[in-house]
């Protein structure tokens, strides 16, 4: 018996089809017994899916680690099938948009100190995303900068803020 290829929906053999980054968390986390409902957006060149349930504590985490290590195993199962799709940020509940509002508020805070008193101010020790946060935050600040130093004995890194050299 031989296989006609006329009216065939599959994709070429060397062609991996998109991944579907919403559904796979859907499926991820109702594997875990959560009910959910999963927004997507884009943000700038990323992926936000906000994730709606009624139990947001239980995948926020302490200081939102178990919504941090969710994001990197989803990142590394999506970019692992496909690293076309662009680096995916979880949210639950309007979370992590509040704690950025926050680390926003406070970084331009403790810029707006640097300026008036010229010092070099420390922030604490912060993951990647809220170092990013904090960078984005201040780019583009004439009188500031920010660097990233690491913390000995710890993955997480400080965060720099000093008067920019001229």
């Amino acid at each position: 018996m031989t296989v006609s290829s006329v009216g065939n929906t599959n994709p070429p053999v060397n062609e991996t089809p998109r991944m579907d980054p919403k559904a796979t968390l859907q499926e991820m986390l109702q594997t875990l017994g959560f009910t959910v409902t999963v927004e997507e957006r884009p943000i700038e060149d990323q992926i936000l899916l906000d994730i709606q349930t009624d139990d947001p504590g239980r995948l926020i985490g302490r200081s939102g680690q178990t919504l941090s290590e969710l994001q990197f195993l989803l990142n590394k199962l999506v970019f692992k099938h496909d690293a076309r799709i662009p680096k995916l940020i979880l949210d639950v509940c309007g979370y992590r948009q509040q704690a950025r509002e926050q680390l926003i508020k406070r970084a331009k805070e403790t810029a707006e100190k640097v300026r008036r008193w010229g010092d070099v101010l420390e922030l604490e020790p912060m993951n990647g995303y809220d170092r990013w946060v904090v960078h984005q935050a201040l780019k583009d600040d004439p009188d500031i900068e920010t660097s990233s130093v690491e913390v000995e004995g710890s993955e997480k890194k400080v965060i720099l803020v000093r008067p920019r050299r001229r």
